[in-house]
């Protein structure tokens, strides 16, 4: 191949690389207007010229973006205390193979539309205030190793179909608001060792019930309704004490106003 056709091919796959991707466009785009960013976190994003190529090849100036051959791959904004809800556009990263929005102050529910992005592998949205159910179709990110939604408000049952992930090695649902019970695949055993994740990954949650966790603890009774069930039974034992010496009394009284046999035979017989 003759070497101007080479430099040909060279130079336009180089310029390929460097070209923006429009999905990480929307992507990121999308993200950036649904967030509220007190601490300045994002003030790089704001610029329509960064939001508009946010790789350049192996490298990105928005903060918290990392790219790999012209796409965002490592999506990392962890701390910031940033608010808003998660944008559905997030699906638009389809390179994107961690997302680390841990630890800010996020709400609203877990975008369904994740489970478009088919080569995520790290997912951590901890320590925040998501609510709403853990979408079943997460179980579609085949690549997932990791899932942490600790410390958060989420409600529903864990989906069964988390514990297809094969590839899942840690896993965390603790300190929310989950309840049922905890899917078999998550909690069985691992070459009879010990549970695929242990007690750790779901305690806090206190209607969430079934191995690894410990036997729920019938619920007590009230303190009121103790005093009320010892006050009845005081009053019961009361009132048949009373009436039990009210027959008592009744009967001694009978006793000795009719005499006995004995007496009625003496007073018969006549005085020799």
């Amino acid at each position: 191949m003759p070497p101007l056709l080479l430099l040909f091919l060279f130079l336009h796959l180089f310029s390929t690389s460097l070209m923006a991707d429009p999905d990480d466009q929307r992507c990121l785009s999308g993200l950036f207007h649904s967030l509220s960013d007190p601490t300045g976190a994002l003030q790089n994003w704001s610029s329509p010229s960064s939001l508009s190529s946010p790789c350049n090849g192996f490298t990105s100036f928005l903060p918290g973006v990392t790219c790999n051959n012209g796409r965002v791959y490592k999506l990392s904004l962890s701390g910031h205390s940033l608010s808003g809800q998660l944008s559905p556009s997030l699906s638009n990263c389809t390179n994107l193979q961690s997302l680390d929005l841990s630890s800010n102050e996020l709400t609203g529910p877990i975008p369904v539309s994740l489970s478009s992005l088919l080569n995520l592998a790290v997912l951590n949205l901890s320590a925040n205030r998501l609510s709403g159910e853990i979408p079943p179709s997460l179980s579609l990110c085949a690549y997932l190793n990791v899932i942490d939604l600790h410390s958060n408000e989420l409600t529903g049952q864990i989906p069964d179909q988390i514990g297809l992930l094969v590839r899942l090695s840690a896993f965390n649902v603790s300190k929310n608001k989950l309840s049922g019970p905890i899917p078999y695949l998550l909690a069985n055993k691992t070459n009879g060792l010990g549970p695929r994740f242990n007690a750790s990954s779901f305690v806090g949650n206190k209607e969430l019930y079934g191995y690894p966790l410990p036997p729920m603890k019938n619920k007590g009774l009230s303190v009121l309704a103790i005093v009320f069930i010892g006050l009845g039974s005081g009053l019961v034992s009361l009132i048949l004490s009373f009436t039990a010496v009210c027959i008592w009394l009744r009967f001694t009284d009978q006793e000795s106003s009719n005499p006995g046999e004995e007496g009625k035979i003496s007073h018969l017989m006549p005085d020799y």
